[in-house]
C-alpha cells in the first residue's frame, strides 16, 4: 500500500517513536536480568518470564501492530468518498436515506482531520508503551513499580482518544452538504 502524502507526513513521528523504542530495546537487551516482568499489577510486578527476544520486545511488537492497524485506518479514511461527494440519488429502500452515507466523513477536510487524529492516537499509544518499556527494560529484577506508573501510561492514551473523539464530533457538527 502506498500511503498518501498526509499519512506519510503524520506517520513520521510514529516511525521515529518505533525506531527509538527498537533501538532502546536493542541497547538494553544485553543488560537485562535473566527474568523480566511479564505482567504489572496494582501491587507491582506480579508475573515474571525468562528473558527472550519475544518477551523483551513484546511492547515493541504490539506497537508495530497498532501502528500498522491505525495507519491503515487513517489511509482508508482518506480513500473513502466523503458524504459531500456522493451522488444525491435516493436509495430505493431505507426511507429516503442514502445508506452508504451513514458512516462517512462529511468532507475531504474532515476525513483529513480524522486521519490525522488517528495517527496522533497512535503516537500517544506509542508514548504509553514507551513508559511501559521503562519498567520492562530495567537492569534489576525489582518487583516494585511506582504508583504513578498506571496513570502515566493511561494519560497519553486518554489524550489521543480525546483528540480522535474531538475530530469525530467536529465532523458530525459540520452541516450536511
Amino acid at each position: 500500500m502506498v500511503f498518501s502524502a498526509p499519512v506519510r507526513l503524520w506517520l513520521l513521528p510514529n516511525a521515529a517513536l518505533l525506531a527509538a523504542l527498537t533501538l532502546w530495546g536493542i541497547v538494553r537487551y544485553p543488560h537485562l536480568p535473566s527474568r523480566i516482568p511479564q505482567h504489572i499489577g496494582t501491587d507491582g510486578v506480579d508475573a515474571w518470564t525468562d528473558r527472550s527476544i519475544g518477551s523483551a520486545f513484546v511492547l515493541v511488537f504490539v506497537y508495530l501492530g497498532v501502528t500498522a492497524l491505525l495507519t491503515a485506518c487513517a489511509e482508508l479514511t482518506l480513500r473513502v468518498t466523503p458524504h459531500a461527494e456522493l451522488p444525491k440519488e435516493v436509495a430505493p429502500f431505507g426511507n429516503g436515506l442514502v445508506s452508504a452515507s451513514l458512516n462517512r466523513p462529511r468532507t475531504r477536510a474532515s476525513a483529513l482531520r480524522t486521519a490525522r487524529a488517528v495517527l496522533v492516537l497512535n503516537a500517544c499509544v506509542g508514548t504509553s508503551l514507551l513508559i511501559g518499556c521503562s519498567v520492562l527494560w530495567r537492569s534489576t529484577a525489582n518487583p516494585g513499580v511506582p504508583g504513578w506508573l498506571f496513570a502515566a501510561m493511561l494519560l497519553p492514551v486518554l489524550a489521543g482518544t480525546a483528540v480522535t473523539v474531538a475530530a469525530a464530533v467536529r465532523d458530525r457538527q459540520t452541516p450536511m452538504a
